[in-house]
């Protein structure tokens, strides 16, 4: 990040910060220009590893049978559900809601059944679990938690919002996480159709960034 943003970012961090009894999130408002989002190939629908994380996020859920698989997820401090709860999750709106707090991973075999049981629900919120692949579960959960999803949405208007870290995050952490995005962003569609990048906390006007 230049210096001259670097210095508008701890500024407007330093002013707004430690304001709320919880710790805001970071967030990005990221507005583009000359791209046609009502085309189905120039939406963006990506996945953004963050070199620090997001700060503190809601634990992981993982849907599974395997013994395996159950046990080494919940050895990685994951929540475990089996095909066996999946109806009875359907109508539980308690257990839906804390569905949608936290990061979602499934045994590959177990998808058909959850995307037939909860997909109405989990589906429509982009919520679907991801595929558990490979042996590596806490590598995978630990991947998952450090992840932002940046996708067009509604009826594809040019801009995209995303979290880019916690308010009480070190300044460097989230310049770092902020940086990764906007390079992400740029390297799909190209650094002349990023019209704008704005930056705020959760309950903070924004501020222009870029």
């Amino acid at each position: 990040m230049e210096a001259e943003r670097l210095e508008k970012l701890k500024a407007f961090m330093d002013e707004n910060k430690g304001k709320r009894k919880f710790a805001q999130s970071v967030e990005l408002a990221i507005n583009f220009s000359g791209i046609n989002f009502g085309k189905a190939e120039n939406r963006l629908n990506m996945e953004v590893r963050l070199p620090n994380g997001r700060g503190k996020v809601g634990g992981a859920i993982v849907f599974a049978d395997d013994k395996l698989i159950s046990e080494r997820a919940a050895q990685s401090g994951a929540a475990i559900i089996n095909s066996s709860e999946l109806q009875a999750i359907s109508t539980d709106k308690a257990r839906l809601s804390s569905l949608l707090k936290s990061e979602l991973l499934a045994q590959p075999s177990l998808m058909p059944m959850i995307a037939k049981s909860l997909g109405q629900f989990l589906g429509p919120r982009n919520k679907m679990p991801k595929p558990l692949l490979g042996s590596d579960v806490a590598g995978v959960i630990k991947n998952v938690s450090n992840s932002i999803y940046i996708r067009s949405k509604g009826k594809y208007l040019p801009t995209v919002h995303c979290i880019a870290g916690k308010e009480n995050m070190e300044i460097q952490q989230i310049v770092e996480n902020i940086d990764q995005i906007i390079n992400t962003v740029v390297k799909k569609v190209g650094k002349q159709n990023v019209k704008s990048v704005y930056v705020k906390l959760t309950m903070s006007k924004p501020m222009r960034l870029i």
